[in-house]
């Protein structure tokens, strides 16, 4: 074991104590990532110590609220790398359409905008109606702003510049309504989706899925979380089922990655075999 200074002592206490008083797991968390926000909250809060922050943390939910937002990684937007989106559109999508019904699960969905791009995707392709889309995160808040689906207007540009890219069928205007200075997802992209918690750190599986899209997650993953995750995924998928990581996310050296084989690989999509 290497040897750990009195400060990353401190803060692999303050996770334990976390997760025994919480039951949020950030112990495999990428430490550099972790560290970072953790002294920046403390500085933030005023505290002098770590000592400090951990006695807070166990006897004041509201400042562990605090933190948990810090811990949590909200960056997403719509059409989010459209490369990606325009591939599973044409090399999946197809694939996809041979099922009579679909059971997508979004892990790690943040704030939504990813869910609503897919949601997008399948009706323009005719498949919405027959998906259920499971779209969960660990942190509360940002699952409520999912639900809500309401997002700054000034983002649309950006938004409608990436929905083109990934192939968009009509007008990214379509699917939203504007209303002073935010746009409101329409809710028929709500009616095929179920915001629900879960923490890919602790839970356990969802069943017989033909689709998981976890992007721009592993990369906050130690290897031995991402093992734990991994494993979660190809148990979560029936036979054949697809797996969509981020652009620099890959599955080589961890010890289920020999149940994939790369569909796109370029893109990070990947189809369990065995």
């Amino acid at each position: 074991m290497k040897d750990l200074d009195t400060q990353d002592i401190e803060i692999q206490v303050l996770l334990e104590a976390i997760y025994l008083r919480y039951g949020y797991d950030f112990r495999e968390y990428a430490r550099a990532l972790v560290k970072r926000r953790i002294l920046r909250r403390l500085s933030l809060s005023g505290l002098k110590t770590l000592a400090e922050m951990q006695h807070r943390v166990l006897y004041d939910a509201t400042f562990f609220d605090t933190l948990l937002k810090d811990l949590s990684i909200p960056v997403t937007e719509m059409f989010r790398d459209p490369s990606f989106y325009k591939a599973l559109r044409e090399q999946v999508i197809p694939m996809l359409k041979t099922y009579p019904l679909l059971n997508i699960w979004h892990a790690g969905c943040s704030t939504g905008e990813e869910v609503y791009s897919l949601a997008i995707l399948l009706q323009e392709e005719g498949l919405y109606e027959r998906a259920q889309i499971y779209a969960t995160d660990f942190n509360n808040d940002v699952l409520q702003k999912a639900k809500d689906g309401i997002y700054p207007i000034e983002n649309v540009k950006e938004y409608t510049c990436n929905y083109q890219k990934a192939g968009g069928k009509t007008s990214f205007v379509n699917y939203y309504t504007a209303k002073h200075d935010h746009i409101i997802m329409k809710r028929a992209l709500k009616s095929r989706v179920v915001f629900a918690n879960h923490n890919l750190a602790s839970d356990t599986v969802f069943h017989e899925m033909n689709m998981i899209v976890c992007r721009n997650v592993f990369i906050y993953f130690t290897k031995c979380l991402q093992n734990r995750i991994l494993r979660l995924f190809s148990e979560s998928l029936g036979h054949y089922g697809f797996l969509c990581l981020g652009a620099k996310e890959h599955l080589k050296f961890l010890d289920d990655a020999h149940h994939f084989e790369p569909v796109v690989e370029d893109e990070k999509i990947f189809r369990k075999t065995c």
